[in-house]
């Protein structure tokens, strides 16, 4: 893991609207990558003036990449990121006081092509397999358990593996240069409406790892300060992240707002990319989710250790916040 120092001396992103944001009392800066969803909620809250609303003023600051986004929320250039609970809980045991608001359950998952022979973790013995995210991947770590415990089948022997970036392995897919590949969701989306397929997704590998529902594994990141220093401006803006989210679950028309973020080409890829967003909306209490985070830390613990997860022993015990009161 990159340290505070590596991280801060990386550089690597772009801030808009960084004066205003330091000289407004009740700026709230939200850290957003470029084809993010959290781009898309931002820009529901500032166009139906959610942010107004719930007393506070929105701004965002455009990041590379993730990577960027670690840099700025370490650097303190941003209140907030959207992040991996595994990497939130390496820095809360750490020492530094991170918490987690649950974000999406929309995870990734391993795609097929339309009538691919390949219909079961079995069938990926000698087959050309892409990872998106690396050897590390917490994906990947599961789908290699799962595949060993349920099909006997070791991929790291058995397949023919190629880690790299998740739109070079969706191209790949594409032009047959890949028989499978584990992607993230919105890759998954784009290809779904070309006639591919999930064989296996990210919700299904955590199930079978315990877990008792849709696991948000992706959340919204605060410092502790922040939210023990401006407490008001922190509910107020999950106030309207969960407004942002109910509108664009209940009106059709706030999807106008959002749709020139979303590089959909077509009405089928934005309705593909519309469908997975929604149906990762968390709808269950705080503690339910952490109960099943725990789950899912204790398996990766098992499956990949210090490696992936730091020292910790599981989950901060502070990590999680209801910003929002629910639950």
């Amino acid at each position: 893991m990159l340290s505070r120092r590596g991280l801060l001396a990386a550089g690597a992103l772009t801030l808009a609207g960084w004066g205003t944001a330091r000289a407004a009392g009740d700026a709230f800066r939200l850290g957003v990558l470029p084809f993010g969803t959290a781009a898309w909620e931002a820009a529901v809250i500032k166009e139906r003036g959610l942010d107004a609303a719930n007393g506070f003023t929105l701004e965002t600051v455009k990041l590379a990449g993730n990577d960027a986004a670690r840099i700025a929320f370490l650097g303190d250039q941003v209140d907030a990121i959207v992040g991996d609970l595994l990497w939130a809980a390496r820095l809360g045991n750490e020492g530094r006081g991170v918490r987690f608001s649950p974000y999406s359950t929309t995870e990734g998952a391993l795609m097929v092509p339309a009538g691919s022979p390949i219909t079961d973790l079995k069938g990926l013995a000698g087959k050309r397999l892409g990872i998106a995210g690396g050897a590390l991947d917490k994906n990947w770590i599961l789908l290699k358990a799962q595949a060993r415990e349920a099909a006997g089948l070791d991929l790291e022997s058995s397949a023919q593996l190629a880690y790299g970036a998740a739109p070079l392995l969706a191209q790949k897919l594409e032009t047959g240069e890949l028989d499978a590949a584990l992607l993230y969701w919105q890759y998954c989306a784009r290809l779904q409406p070309k006639g591919f397929k999930r064989l296996i997704s990210a919700d299904d590998m955590m199930r079978a790892f315990g877990a008792q529902g849709p696991v948000a594994l992706i959340g919204y990141l605060f410092e502790g300060r922040t939210v023990s220093d401006r407490p008001n401006v922190v509910r107020g803006f999950a106030r309207a992240s969960t407004a942002a989210k109910e509108a664009l679950a209940t009106d059709p028309s706030a999807w106008a707002i959002v749709r020139p973020l979303m590089a959909a080409d077509d009405e089928a890829t934005f309705e593909a990319l519309k469908r997975e967003f929604l149906s990762g909306i968390p709808r269950r209490p705080v503690s339910v989710e952490r109960a099943d985070g725990e789950r899912i830390y204790a398996a990766l613990a098992r499956l990949a250790g210090t490696q992936l997860l730091g020292s910790g022993k599981g989950l901060p015990p502070n990590l999680y916040l209801d910003a929002a009161g629910n639950g």
